[in-house]
């Protein structure tokens, strides 16, 4: 062992400087997520105007990967329509990341769910179909 951490620069960078923390009282669309085994939770808030994601904001309880994954999530998708928010997948933001150990990729997973569960909130409370489209998963 180098003793280097197993991860990148940029994942260190948003778990200690995450962006768009906290919540949206007048959120149109409110997600939250959680994994069972690992014990983390993710609440997504977003503020939609004209199909465009004008504001997202984030909690996050659970390891400095699952506050890193959410809060680049949060920055890949603000300011951008509905519609590519929703071809945003869990390996994206992991590349995004500059990558993340194996054991932690089930954060990725977490944040894009929890991105899209806010987005179907969105959908339901529009009285709207939700769309599903395929993410690109093999």
């Amino acid at each position: 062992m180098t003793g280097q951490l197993p991860y990148s620069e940029k994942v260190m960078d948003h778990f200690t400087n995450p962006r768009n923390v906290g919540e949206i009282v007048d959120a149109s669309g409110v997600g939250i997520v959680g994994n069972a085994i690992c014990g983390d939770v993710m609440k997504m808030y977003l503020k939609i105007e004209n199909n465009i994601i004008v504001d997202i904001k984030f909690k996050t309880f659970g390891c400095g990967a699952a506050v890193a994954t959410s809060s680049m999530v949060t920055e890949m998708v603000k300011g951008k329509s509905i519609a590519e928010a929703l071809k945003i997948t869990n390996q994206a933001v992991a590349e995004a990341l500059g990558g993340l150990p194996i054991i932690k990729m089930h954060c990725s997973v977490l944040a894009e769910e929890a991105l899209r569960s806010a987005l179907k909130d969105y959908y339901k409370k529009q009285g709207l179909p939700v769309p599903l489209e395929d993410k690109g998963h093999e």
